[in-house]
């Protein structure tokens, strides 16, 4: 394996033990085995390269999913990826703060859309996506009330038929 390799292997090591805000080009290259001048001969900055590793490490992840409930049910495929917010917790959270991060670093952004429009081709599209996030975060803030995939199949229909926002001020109005 070459240093760049080491590198992803240990920044996806640091994201899992140290979540992203908390990681160093210090642990990086320690994890890795390698020097910090190798963080920017091969991708640039510490960014770039916990953005990659993140991106891979939640490819595989999705691949690892996917052999789990390949053609089942729709709650035994929506339950995989739930139950996964607990086995993977750490890789969940890791994506949380890279999302927060992007909003000041351009380069972060860019690789994040890129592996969402990977994630969209993967899940089916925006809504699969959108309604995955959502369920993501409900059950890293509560898991205790986190809807089953039984649950997120049965309750679809009634996503379809949202309360009217007519009561709301004209600022608070998405567009």
């Amino acid at each position: 394996m070459g240093n760049r390799e080491d590198l992803l292997r240990g920044a996806k090591q640091c994201l899992v033990e140290r979540g992203w805000a908390r990681t160093t080009v210090r642990d990086i290259a320690a994890a890795a085995g390698v020097s910090h001048a190798a963080i920017g001969y091969h991708f640039g900055s510490r960014d770039a390269l916990l953005t990659r590793a993140l991106v891979e490490a939640v490819d595989e992840l999705g691949d690892q999913l996917a052999g789990r409930a390949p053609g089942g049910e729709p709650q035994e495929r929506w339950q995989a990826l739930i139950d996964s917010f607990t086995t993977h917790r750490a890789l969940w959270v890791a994506q949380i703060e890279a999302v927060v991060q992007a909003e000041r670093s351009p380069e972060v952004r860019e690789h994040l859309a890129a592996g969402q429009r990977e994630a969209r081709e993967g899940l089916g599209g925006s809504v699969p996506l959108a309604l995955l996030s959502g369920l993501m975060l409900q059950w890293l803030v509560d898991p205790e009330h986190g809807p089953s995939g039984a649950d997120v199949v049965a309750g679809l229909p009634s996503a379809l038929n949202l309360p009217e926002t007519d009561h709301l001020p004209e600022t608070d109005r998405s567009p």
